[in-house]
């Protein structure tokens, strides 16, 4: 480790994420939108890939929803579902504002968590 040290200096965490971590997932999306040029959005095989795309999201969220890991099981399950309910409001209120959503939803799982635990 010391080596490492010296080669790039106390930043080499940071570093060995961006090189682990971030770049085998971009070279994936740039080669994505690289070759997705010219395709037809409502093509029956994008069409299809939406929709398992979106499947899994949900698996994802019911499973952070119903079998919390971690510091997310320390919230009551009525405050994850009102998290979510409450994000997916913004989003609708908000004219489908992703960021609205997930603002507000992330604010009112950490306000419960913070009520819940005073």
């Amino acid at each position: 480790m010391t080596d490492l040290t010296a080669l790039v200096g106390p930043l080499w965490p940071y570093l060995l994420v961006i090189v682990v971590g971030f770049l085998p997932s971009e070279v994936w999306r740039v080669l994505g939108v690289l070759l997705s040029h010219g395709l037809d959005e409502r093509s029956e095989l994008l069409v299809w890939v939406r929709a398992v795309a979106t499947t899994l999201l949900a698996g994802v969220v019911a499973k952070l929803l119903l079998r919390p890991s971690g510091a997310s099981g320390v919230v009551p399950l009525y405050g994850r579902v009102g998290s979510v309910l409450i994000g997916l409001a913004g989003y609708f209120m908000m004219r489908r504002s992703v960021i609205a959503g997930v603002v507000l939803g992330e604010a009112t799982l950490i306000a419960t968590t913070w009520l819940v635990n005073r």
